[in-house]
């Protein structure tokens, strides 16, 4: 389903990308807020290491010493998370907040270097540490600093924690109005195609002959492709109908000169043979006739509409004149206007033959009816005849069968209104009934004239 779907598959490839952009866009502003934290507590280690650094002097004797600790009382308090350490030679100072741990430290850096490293912490925690080497001026020369402050990791990760937890429902927000602008950018992109399919629509139900102009540059190559291969189609329909056009006057003088010789054995007593004959000729105009009948059909009848009502109306009044139809009662309902998209002439033909085959097989009435079901028009043909052998009736319904020969009263005219009716995209469906034969012909309804 989601294969033949462009609007799914734009949908299910745009979800799946927005997560993993909000994925990745989380992870990222992550990275980004450890960053700064990082960059921020960096500066701060780097405050306190500069106090250290300005605390620590030599003394009367010449000695280095810690002349004035820093004041926040986290450095005192025992594992706060906060700690400080200076060495000097044989010399050293940490804060009271180390208690009896001693950190763990790489090799120093050069003299004026620094470097934000992680270092094992009491109580199996990590530190963050700015760890620098300093030079200090004293009376005996100059002596190299190492100073060290830290605080604990977990602090930062905490922080980080928070973030993310704060970050994610406006993640979330932003998700669902990017899902909001996506639904809405595949509406409005796939609205050209729904003007493209109501084109297709007209031109299958014959309001347009094709396609045009007029739509997105996407999709015109298509459209052209279509115009083309409809333009190509009324072509060899045209070729076609010229050709049995050729073929039916190219055969009536041979067929009427064999009607002339039958004519002739006729009037020299030789009865058999000029009947043979126009049997066979009979049957060759039959054949004639239902070739051109079909390439009539193949004709192209774009915006075809027939008024039912009508073309009904006035086949009844032909046929209720002829022999069969005066000994008839005849019954008739229907509205007063009631449009098919179909050809007229189409329409006479195949209500002629319709309605001619059921008055001669009807004993003594005969019922139409005309009505609008859904987008059709239902026509109904019911006879009080004998009806047609079920064999028949499924032979009519298969494909390419023809009831040419199929027995009395279901000869051509039959098959050509099935064929009319399919040309119009329409449906003829007979059956048998308690009352007598029911034919009845749908075609696809139209809204105007």
């Amino acid at each position: 389903m989601i294969r033949d779907s462009l609007r799914l598959r734009l949908a299910l490839s745009g979800v799946i990308l927005l997560f993993v952009s909000l994925a990745a866009a989380q992870t990222g502003l992550s990275i980004l807020f450890n960053r700064h934290a990082e960059r921020a507590i960096a500066t701060d280690l780097l405050d306190l290491s500069d106090y250290l650094a300005a605390s620590i002097r030599p003394d009367i004797d010449g000695a280095l010493a810690l002349t004035e600790a820093p004041p926040d009382p986290a450095y005192e308090r025992p594992y706060s998370g906060r700690y400080w350490s200076v060495t000097a030679g044989d010399q050293s100072w940490t804060s009271r907040s180390l208690w009896d741990h001693v950190l763990v430290l790489p090799n120093a850096l050069p003299p004026g270097e620094a470097a934000l490293i992680t270092v094992p912490g009491p109580q199996d925690t990590a530190l963050l540490a700015l760890d620098r080497t300093v030079i200090r001026p004293t009376p005996d020369g100059d002596r190299l600093l190492r100073i060290t402050t830290a605080l604990d990791r977990s602090r930062l990760d905490s922080a980080r924690a928070t973030f993310e937890a704060e970050m994610l429902p406006w993640i979330a927000a932003f998700g669902v109005v990017v899902l909001i602008a996506g639904a809405l950018q595949i509406r409005v992109g796939l609205a050209p195609l729904a003007t493209l399919a109501e084109r297709l629509k007209a031109v299958t139900a014959g309001d347009m002959d094709r396609i045009g102009p007029g739509v997105p540059e996407e999709v015109a190559p298509l459209s052209r492709q279509i115009d083309q291969l409809l333009d190509a189609r009324a072509g060899e329909i045209e070729r076609s109908r010229r050709r049995a056009a050729d073929l039916a006057h190219g055969l009536k003088t041979p067929l009427q000169a064999l009607l002339g010789d039958a004519a002739r054995l006729r009037d020299a007593g030789r009865t058999d043979e000029a009947t043979g004959i126009e049997s066979i000729v009979a049957s060759i105009r039959q054949q004639v006739d239902r070739e051109l009948a079909r390439a009539t059909l193949a004709s192209d009848r774009t915006g075809a509409v027939a008024d039912v009502t009508r073309v009904l109306r006035g086949v009844m009044d032909v046929v209720r004149r002829t022999p069969d139809g005066t000994r008839l009662d005849w019954h008739f309902d229907g509205i007063s206007t009631l449009l098919a998209r179909i050809d007229s002439a189409d329409l006479t033909e195949a209500l002629g033959a319709l309605i001619e085959n059921a008055a001669t097989h009807a004993r003594s009435s005969l019922r139409l009816d005309a009505r609008k079901e859904g987008g059709n028009v239902v026509i109904t043909i019911q006879d009080d005849g004998p009806g047609l052998p079920d064999d028949q009736i499924a032979r009519l319904r298969q494909r390419g069968q023809r009831l040419d020969t199929s027995g009395d009263g279901s000869g051509l005219g039959l098959s050509i209104a099935d064929e009319i009716a399919t040309s119009a995209q329409g449906a003829l469906d007979i059956e048998n009934t308690a009352t007598g034969l029911l034919v009845t012909l749908q075609l696809p309804a139209a809204g105007r004239a």
